[in-house]
């Protein structure tokens, strides 16, 4: 059981989960928020229950499993629907987030949420102790969404329009890790970092 969490988050395309990946080769739990989202709404799940009841059985395939493209659909032209979903979403990640870390083996956790200053901050994650914003300016970002996505510039900026600015997350970072370079330059960079957490993990 740790009780050091280090929030994790980017925006798209800065090469996050490569940052993630090598915390988790150094053995240290991430617990990532897109998956905390995915199984908050599963089949069965409470979650998905309440998005039902909010939004009707359009929202389920075939399966009876969260048809994610209807639901994208619906929240893409609605802002009222973005924030009730949005409403259920949230908390029931962020308890998951929580206790993944909590009851995590090792002198800390990683909580990687993409959203963090979209989603408040500090102010909706007060558990975090700390948190390292994986940071590239946006003409690399772009780049990297036409390269890895095939999209056109356009849709790429909108995208990074769609999300917090580069400013806007580095006004609640801790720690700052470039990411402008090859992703060899990542090793000894998240190296240093995880030197430092084990320091401060340490003296809490």
């Amino acid at each position: 059981m740790t009780d050091f969490v280090v929030g994790l988050t980017g925006g798209v395309a800065s090469g996050k989960s490569e940052v993630a990946n090598r915390f988790a080769a150094l053995g240290i739990h991430v617990a990532d928020a897109d998956v905390a989202a995915r199984e908050a709404v599963a089949p069965g799940s409470d979650g998905l229950a309440a998005l039902v009841a909010a939004f009707g059985d359009e929202v389920l395939g075939d399966d009876g499993s969260l048809d994610r493209a209807a639901m994208r659909r619906r929240v893409f032209a609605d802002d009222e629907a973005r924030r009730t979903l949005e409403a259920i979403v949230h908390p029931r990640v962020r308890v998951a987030l929580r206790e993944s870390c909590f009851d995590a083996p090792g002198p800390y956790a990683i909580a990687a949420i993409p959203l963090l200053a979209e989603g408040g901050g500090r102010a909706a994650y007060p558990w975090l102790d700390r948190i390292l914003v994986v940071d590239v300016p946006r003409q690399i970002q772009v780049e990297r969404l036409l390269r890895r996505d095939g999209i056109d510039r356009a849709l790429a900026e909108r995208m990074l329009d769609a999300q917090a600015t580069r400013e806007q997350r580095l006004a609640i970072a801790d720690d700052v890790l470039p990411n402008d370079g090859p992703l060899d330059a990542l090793n000894a960079r998240v190296a240093a970092l995880h030197v430092l957490y084990l320091g401060l993990a340490d003296a809490t």
